[in-house]
């Protein structure tokens, strides 16, 4: 009898191992699904963010577009490149436009900064336009400038956030040097001080200071060589950003190669010109004017004012390329009216384009308009 008890107590025992009820609790069928990234891949996906690091990498782009024919438009790019970094792109006015239409097209543009490139009435329209592009593509725009503007223009480039410094007092690397100090070296005040020599602005309250840190005659020679430099070269646009380049590097004129020896040619054509322009000049009542052929004009408008007698100087030179008249005008000290502005509307009026400062200016004129130009300046400037 006990021997079968004890059998029995073994088989009922043996089913309680519990292997197989626990066994589908273990199972990872229900567990598996939960630990299954199903819900958490999608958060994970850089969906949001990889756009923003494109973004980051297109507008990356600096670009400086500054007045290629004298030393305050070069001057200007080089200071803006010591500051910021980035290219210049070097134009003259008639080449304003067609440089702002390139850039606004540019998907890795960044910044913009616009030197020393004045507006007249017919292009500042499509100047605004440009510029409002420029800002609903969340472009980064300054203009800095001294010549005479409309102000309405000055606020329609406020309104659309345009970050604009003008002041007609000061030469714009003056301006450059006094806005962003900050981030350049001390070279730089140099750099704005031959500026301001070589655009006549020397005697105002910015400029008459970064003079008096430099020796006079030092600052004036060294101006004077940039200037032949720029001047002599303008069918040059590659030594034109050398010298950009070179400025930002804070070298002295005298520090780039051949700048002096160049100059020197600048000299010796520019006193041949003193005889051309005395057997060339013509005279108006209030003016003289003179068609320059184997020079730029700006370098012999002072020349043709001075030996006329006359308080306002006009040198014109054509470009056969375009079909215009490149114009300079001067006045003296005894000058009365602001020559910028008359000649502003005037070249608008005729077609073309122009403007500056009351006693410099420049514009472009068709060429069949150029006698009339003259004889209607002649008119204005009583």
């Amino acid at each position: 009898m006990a021997v079968t008890k004890i059998k029995k107590i073994t088989k009922k025992t043996a089913p309680k191992k519990i292997t197989k009820k626990t066994a589908p609790k273990k199972i990872t069928k229900k567990t598996a699904p939960k630990k299954i990234t199903k819900k958490t891949a999608p958060k994970k996906i850089t969906k949001k963010t990889a756009p923003k690091k494109i973004t980051k990498s297109l507008r990356n782009k600096i670009i400086c577009i500054s007045h290629k024919e004298d030393n305050d438009g070069i001057s200007s790019a080089a200071l803006i490149r010591q500051a910021f970094g980035g290219d210049a792109i070097l134009v003259d006015y008639p080449g304003q436009m067609e440089a702002l239409q390139q850039v606004v097209t540019d998907e890795k543009l960044k910044s913009l900064f616009i030197c020393d490139l004045g507006l007249s009435k017919k292009t500042q329209d499509e100047f605004i336009d440009i510029l409002t592009t420029l800002r609903k593509n969340k472009i980064s725009v300054t203009y800095i400038d001294h010549h005479d503007i409309d102000p309405n223009v000055v606020k329609a480039l406020q309104k659309i956030k345009v970050k604009v410094i003008h002041d007609i007092n000061e030469c714009t690397t003056v301006q450059v040097y006094n806005a962003y100090k900050s981030k350049l070296n001390d070279h730089a005040s140099f750099v704005a001080t031959c500026a301001a020599i070589t655009d006549y602005m020397e005697d105002r309250p910015l400029g008459s200071k970064l003079l008096q840190m430099y020796d006079r005659q030092f600052a004036l020679i060294s101006a004077t060589v940039l200037t032949y430099n720029i001047v002599g070269r303008q069918r040059e646009p590659d030594y034109l950003l050398y010298l950009v380049e070179e400025l930002s590097e804070s070298k002295f004129p005298h520090d780039i190669p051949n700048t002096y020896e160049f100059a020197q040619i600048q000299v010796e054509k520019l006193s041949q010109m003193i005889a051309k322009v005395k057997k060339g000049l013509k005279t108006m009542s209030n003016l003289g004017h003179m068609e320059i052929l184997d020079a730029g004009a700006s370098g012999a408008v002072n020349f043709v004012m001075g030996l006329s007698g006359k308080d306002v100087g006009v040198a014109y030179k054509e470009r056969v390329d375009h079909g215009i008249y490149a114009v300079s005008v001067r006045g003296s000290k005894n000058c009365k009216v602001h020559l910028g502005r008359i000649v502003n509307i005037l070249a608008t009026d005729l077609g073309g384009s122009g403007g500056g400062h009351d006693k410099a200016c420049g514009a472009v004129v068709p060429k069949a308009k150029i006698k009339k130009f003259i004889t209607e300046l002649n008119k204005k400037i009583k």
